[in-house]
């Protein structure tokens, strides 16, 4: 009896034990879940993209917004072809952004293709910024614009950007003549080159953004690989060292991109080729004596370095494509892919 009563004691006591740590594990994961849903309720995460017309800013405002160079600039239209996906993350949220290509009438395959990925983000995002150049003036680009918001209900932030160039004063005319052709969630006056009113962007674009999880991590900036970044670096120095004499049909292709040890550290090899649609650019690219690529070799060299934080050998070729930008099989080459929009 006496060892069956202890049995009966111990089996009953392990029940209670397993039935306590039952109810403690279940009170954890309960707990856990309440705190995540409460930190989810507190922390905001959504997508933003940035529109507007070739050359306003966009690639601009978004490097200063991020506080990375991602997007290139040039003071050519239309540099910015895919839509590059960055992210802002801080204590209140994240906030990943588009920077689509500039909406403009399309003259080739290239062009429509840049269009439609445009104007097919502003109904995948929470928030639209339309960028715009401070002006009275609302010209039919600008109306083509309003005409593609008004076919989504997506909220829309106006940002009035360059205003480092104008009177101050004459800002809330502006303002006033663009609030007149469509219904703004808000309109903020900025300068992305002077970083004047960035907070405000950030601040403004979180109140429309829902409630949820982190989507990337705190240290991510951009989802685009390496090779297109470098590419879109290079293409960049390019197009502001060419300036107005080889016009916007210039792609990067990058052949090899590899790492290797030296005595001072690791070193990237990268071979890259500029592709021009006319024999005649081919020679402008290249320069007297190879000068002018040299330049733009130095200068996309020296940005690469920044980057990817080690040394960089850096070798540049020029082709000749004719016609590449009317041609599906190479835009896809080039890293646009109509699949993807």
């Amino acid at each position: 009896r006496s060892i069956q009563s202890i049995h009966d004691k111990a089996v009953s006591r392990t029940r209670e034990g397993l039935h306590y740590l039952g109810v403690s594990i279940f009170n954890h994961i309960l707990s856990g879940r309440n705190h995540i849903q409460m930190a989810e309720k507190s922390y905001k995460s959504g997508f933003a993209t940035l529109i507007g017309r070739p050359n306003v800013g966009k690639s601009t405002l978004m490097n200063h917004l991020i506080g990375q160079k991602i997007a290139i600039t040039s003071n050519k239209p239309q540099t910015t072809r895919n839509r590059i996906q960055t992210v802002y993350t801080d204590e209140k949220g994240q906030i990943v952004f588009l920077d689509t290509p500039g909406i403009h009438k399309a003259k080739n395959k290239l062009g429509e293709y840049m269009v439609n990925v445009a104007e097919r983000t502003l109904n995948e995002v929470d928030v639209i910024l339309w960028l715009v150049e401070p002006s009275t003036f609302i010209g039919a680009g600008e109306r083509h614009i309003v005409d593609q918001l008004k076919k989504t209900k997506t909220p829309v932030i106006l940002i009035i950007n360059k205003i480092d160039k104008v009177d101050k004063k004459e800002i809330i005319k502006y303002m006033d003549a663009y609030r007149k052709v469509y219904d703004f969630a808000e309109i903020i006056p900025v300068s992305a080159l002077r970083s004047v009113n960035m907070d405000t962007v950030i601040e403004s674009i979180f109140k429309y953004l829902p409630y949820g999880p982190q989507f990337y991590d705190e240290d991510t900036v951009t989802d685009q690989p390496q090779r297109q970044i470098v590419a879109e670096m290079i293409r960049e120095k390019a197009l502001r060292s060419l300036e107005e004499e080889i016009p916007h049909g210039i792609a990067v292709s990058i052949e090899k991109m590899t790492e290797r040890k030296s005595k001072g550290g690791s070193i990237c090899d990268i071979e890259a080729t500029i592709i021009c649609e006319r024999d005649s650019h081919k020679g402008i690219i290249i320069g007297k004596g190879g000068q002018m690529l040299r330049r733009i070799g130095s200068q996309a060299r020296r940005d690469i370095e920044d980057m990817l934080e080690e040394k960089v050998n850096l070798q540049l070729w020029v082709k000749v494509k004719k016609d590449w930008r009317d041609s599906d099989f190479m835009i896809k080459n080039f890293g646009y892919d109509k699949k993807d929009i």
